[in-house]
């Protein structure tokens, strides 16, 4: 019989392989420009909520992509947008994400030159 993954292992798997889906976000996001961080109690919230699911691992993706979906449509619609924080309020209560915004960042049209 296999074991049960702990939260520590969840967190792990959130965070430590080279594709990894916090490092899978964080690229999507700074292809806007945007640096995409997690609080250590919101890795730790998502593990927790994983555990309580009992959906193991694989039920990682779809508590990040419930908390950021949101924030992923009005990032690229966004310009003044450069940073959010994710909490565990985020993944516990349904907190909107920490959005930092610099009124003068613009971000250059692709292919601008």
């Amino acid at each position: 019989p296999l074991s049960s993954l702990k939260r520590e292992d969840l967190v792990r798997i959130l965070t430590e392989p080279k594709n990894a889906m916090t490092k899978q976000y964080k690229a999507l996001m700074s292809y806007d420009g945007v640096d995409l961080v997690y609080n250590a109690d919101a890795l730790e919230a998502i593990a927790d909520k994983t555990l309580e699911k009992g959906t193991g691992a694989r039920g990682l993706r779809s508590i990040i992509e419930a908390v950021l979906q949101p924030v992923m449509y009005d990032v690229p619609s966004d310009p003044t947008i450069e940073r959010v924080a994710i909490t565990s309020g985020c993944v516990a209560n349904g907190v909107p994400p920490l959005i930092e915004r610099n009124p003068s960042h613009r971000k250059r049209a692709v292919g601008a030159e």
